[in-house]
């Protein structure tokens, strides 16, 4: 298992070297923790291995990507079959077709689409896609949503709950922030209001309709109903990220789990069986107006290559295969898991907040209920950092971030789950007795 001392040589060795090659020591900040990140040099199932030998219970499952575990056998042979064939072509492949049958057969509102290499790539030619269809300019989103890197996604709240954004990165220009309308999630009143006011200058609502990336938010009752309804009734393209809930939530994503159709939506993560890739896709109308059968500009080098599809393509078909024993029996463990840190945190008098839903959970050290970014805010992220570092002693890797989410595999076994158990008394036991000191 894990050391006692957390102090990892080699990977502080590693760290070093690479604060002074890689800004900030890593390739995406959501991998940087303090004192230092371990680093991995394999996965296997439940398990990711640290270069020091040590080995942790994985609950970030790359953030979200791996239902099925680490390096699974299954999709691993097919794509080694397929990498004596070749890895790139440039050219179209009987692969690709297939894959995209496959998706469209699986996600509701995917009749036409275009494979890319990341979900910021889908949201952000879902959004221009939603732009030339429509002939408008401004996009709606909501405080908490993460929907990738690029420039008019990266903004944050004014002044106002439904001010014009302002940047939210430098190097972002404030006359591309200010076509992006940022509104509180769970508020219907408020995107009435926004859309009466602005409704014929708005090409696209964009939303996580189960936030991923401010820790674990769930819609409240109704409220996507009300939010596709608003959008017919204006015009407005409404775009589902579900580049985390696709395939997670239900086979269909939260599409499927709430009987609700978007206009559009974005996939990745699960999509890609660990190997990049993205979609996005929807209404066939609005997807034929991309290059080159209308007039939206959209390519990439790498875009569907076979490599990342055959490890898609198999991934999607063991899950459709064996969906109706794998998404129950994830639901299930997830709920015990939450009821137990509830419990546990109960006896411990810690004030806490699970959010869960379908193989998703996460703990807010709060005493107030967490139903959007603002009340995500409030959480202790102290205790969490308390929290996330016992664990760690105890074997157990979990995202380090209070506003990130657990994730499920099909890969955690019984006994996973009882260390896991008994860490979470332990970590939760550790951050009483600090919080009292």
């Amino acid at each position: 298992m894990v050391e006692s001392n957390l102090r990892n040589d080699k990977s502080y060795e590693l760290f070093e070297r690479a604060k002074k090659i890689l800004p900030g020591g890593v390739n995406s900040p959501v991998r940087a923790f303090k004192p230092y990140p371990f680093f991995v040099n394999k996965a296997k199932g439940s398990k990711i291995y640290a270069v020091n030998g040590d080995f942790y219970i994985d609950y970030c499952m790359a953030y979200g990507s791996l239902i099925l575990g680490h390096s699974s056998k299954e999709v691993l042979n097919e794509v080694k079959k397929q990498l004596v064939k070749g890895t790139l072509y440039g050219t179209p492949t009987p692969l690709e077709v297939d894959f995209a049958e496959m998706i469209s057969k699986l996600v509701p509102c995917m009749e036409m689409l275009r494979l890319v290499n990341s979900g910021t790539e889908a949201t952000m030619h879902a959004i221009r896609l939603a732009r030339g269809f429509t002939g408008r300019k401004k996009i709606i989103k909501f405080e908490g949503c993460f929907h990738g890197s690029h420039d008019y996604v990266l903004v944050k709240a004014g002044s106002g709950a439904t001010s014009f954004g302002t940047p939210d990165s430098l190097g972002i220009p404030e006359e591309t922030a200010q076509n992006t309308i940022i509104l509180p999630y769970n508020n219907i009143q408020v995107l009435e209001e926004a859309i009466k006011n602005e409704g014929d200058n708005i090409a696209a609502v964009i939303i996580e309709p189960v936030i991923g990336n401010s820790g674990l938010i769930l819609p409240k009752d109704d409220y996507l109903n009300r939010i596709r309804k608003l959008t017919k009734d204006y015009g407005i393209i409404l775009i589902f990220d579900e580049i985390i809930t696709g395939f997670r939530l239900a086979l269909g994503g939260a599409q499927e789990y709430y009987n609700i159709k978007p206009d559009m939506v974005t996939l990745g993560k699960i999509l890609g069986g660990g190997f990049p890739i993205a979609a996005f896709g929807g209404r066939k109308d609005i997807m034929q107006y991309l290059s080159p059968s209308g007039k939206v500009y959209q390519a990439g080098t790498f875009s569907g290559n076979p490599i990342s599809v055959t490890a898609g393509l198999y991934t999607l078909q063991i899950l459709n295969k064996k969906k109706d024993e794998i998404y129950p029996k994830l639901e299930k463990i997830c709920e015990e898991l939450r009821k137990t840190l509830v419990d546990l945190a109960a006896g411990y008098h810690i004030e806490v907040q699970v959010n869960n839903i379908a193989s998703m959970f996460q703990i807010f050290f709060s005493p107030y209920p967490v139903i959007d970014y603002s009340s995500a805010k409030l959480s202790d992220t102290h205790k969490f950092y308390i929290y996330f570092q016992e664990l760690l002693k105890h074997g157990i890797f979990i995202p380090p971030s209070q506003f990130e989410t657990c994730f499920l595999s099909i890969a955690h076994s019984e006994e996973d789950l009882e260390k896991t158990v008994n860490a979470f008394d332990s970590a939760l036991h550790t951050v009483s007795i600090k919080d009292r000191v």
